[in-house]
């Protein structure tokens, strides 16, 4: 099962055309940290999800990929 965070995450940070190294500087994290996450090499946390949701005006369900129930 592919994950869907890394997928929207890279969706959404394309969509703003920004590149990693640009949104790791808007929201603190580093450009290794934003690209594993793209690469679905790592998962982000609860916190890091939130500041993901916060930046992007997107829910928590959409960015893991809960589409309803």
């Amino acid at each position: 099962m592919k994950n869907k965070f890394a997928e929207r995450l890279k969706e959404l940070r394309e969509e703003r055309g920004l590149s990693i190294y640009q949104l790791a500087r808007e929201i603190g994290f580093s450009d290794a940290a934003i690209s594993r996450w793209e690469r679905n090499i790592r998962i982000p946390n609860v916190e890091t999800l939130y500041i993901f949701c916060e930046y992007f005006s997107v829910s928590a369900d959409y960015l893991i990929g809960i589409d309803g129930v």
